[in-house]
């Protein structure tokens, strides 16, 4: 390899590498002695989309005047059907013109980030954090000012101790609930709570709810932020249709935002990705009532697997579940003198168990790892007892 002649950005270079291709190699160690590899590592959906639902995405992607441009925003269908859909989910009418579609929640993210702070801003995450929120800061030249959650109080955060960070460089504060990587489901009042310290203080609240399709059925509407008429002077909110649907390789999220945020959002998403990939709108505009049933019988088979999760732990001498949700489960490890990054290497080559290490996800989390439990059926987790057992 040839030394470049030119320069690469010094804030991409600081950015370590992302960590899930650096554990899913660890999987090439294992000799298969306990059986098949346990891959708790990345948060994908365990079970295809129905048939229907992949035949419609076939017919979609050859229909001819899918291959040309499309709106900046998204397609109307679909913008239209995720207004009607989130309006009935949070009892409040959420017109179409306060949502972009975007390539999925990430993006949604970078070009919420590029609307709101720039080089010497700072934005406040919650630890343990999303890592992808945290790379993406870091290159933009955005301080993330890191919010401790405490393990005893399920690593829910604290609006007290975050107003305590807030100081002038700060243009916004990122919640995720549920929570990756922790799983935590935040309660309708520290959502809420957070929103009104947002606005007091003038700053943004960025909530993201990938996983809202997963809360228990029992749950209820996850805040009611939206019933406030004035929602948009604080709040903006990611989601990502890749979960719910089963579809992440088909890349499609959405961002709702004050219209006039919205307006400001459509001049970066022009100039990043144009439109969204127009096939799989189409289909996720019918999915959103016509998968209805099978998105609720995916909810319950995610709680069967918490369960799972949770009763798999449950003999362990010396491991503790210090959250479970939606997705994942945040585990402290028996092993407080080793580093988290040793203990999830050692159990991925040696007992077949892929879990991520908690540094992966912000500083002071060497006690803990990441395990996303929706990768596998309730029997796997059941085998997780007696390897760790043997660990």
């Amino acid at each position: 390899m040839s030394t470049l002649s030119f320069r690469l950005n010094p804030r991409v270079l600081a950015v370590d590498s992302p960590p899930i291709p650096e554990a899913q190699g660890w999987k090439a160690a294992y000799d298969g002695r306990h059986g098949p590899m346990i891959d708790l590592s990345q948060a994908v959906p365990g079970t295809p989309p129905p048939q229907e639902m992949l035949a419609r995405l076939a017919e979609a992607a050859g229909q001819g005047d899918a291959t040309r441009y499309g709106p900046i925003l998204g397609d109307g269908l679909l913008r239209e059907a995720y207004s009607a859909e989130i309006s009935r989910f949070y009892g409040a009418p959420i017109p179409e013109s306060a949502i972009a579609i975007t390539a999925g929640c990430n993006e949604a993210f970078v070009v919420t980030m590029m609307a709101l702070a720039g080089a010497g801003d700072t934005v406040i995450l919650p630890t343990p954090w999303y890592f992808n929120h945290k790379m993406t800061l870091d290159m933009l030249g955005i301080s993330a000012r890191a919010l401790p959650c405490d393990p005893a109080k399920g690593f829910v955060p604290e609006v007290e101790e975050a107003e305590k960070l807030i100081d002038g460089t700060v243009r916004a504060i990122v919640l995720v609930s549920p929570n990756n990587p922790t799983g935590a489901i935040y309660p309708a009042a520290t959502i809420e709570a957070f929103a009104a310290m947002a606005k007091r203080r003038g700053i943004a609240l960025v909530l993201d709810e990938t996983y809202r399709d997963f809360l228990p059925a029992t749950h209820g509407c996850p805040h009611a932020l939206f019933t406030d008429p004035e929602w948009g002077s604080t709040l903006i909110q990611l989601y990502s249709f890749s979960k719910a649907y089963a579809i992440p390789g088909h890349r499609l999220g959405a961002l709702v935002a004050a219209p006039e945020v919205i307006g400001e959002i459509a001049k970066i998403l022009d100039s990043v990705q144009i439109c969204p990939a127009r096939p799989a709108q189409r289909v996720v505009a019918w999915a959103i009532e016509g998968l209805r049933d099978w998105r609720e019988s995916q909810r319950a088979e995610l709680q069967a697997r918490a369960a799972a999760c949770n009763a798999a732990f449950a003999p362990l001498k010396g491991w503790r579940l210090d959250s479970v949700g939606a997705y994942f489960a945040y585990a402290a490890h028996p092993w407080p003198d080793q580093k988290a990054g040793d203990v999830a290497r050692r159990l991925a080559t040696e007992f077949g168990i892929l879990g991520l290490p908690g540094p992966y996800f912000g500083p002071g989390q060497d006690t803990h790892l990441r395990l996303a439990f929706a990768n596998v059926g309730a029997d796997v987790l059941a085998g997780v007892t007696g390897r760790l057992k043997k660990a």
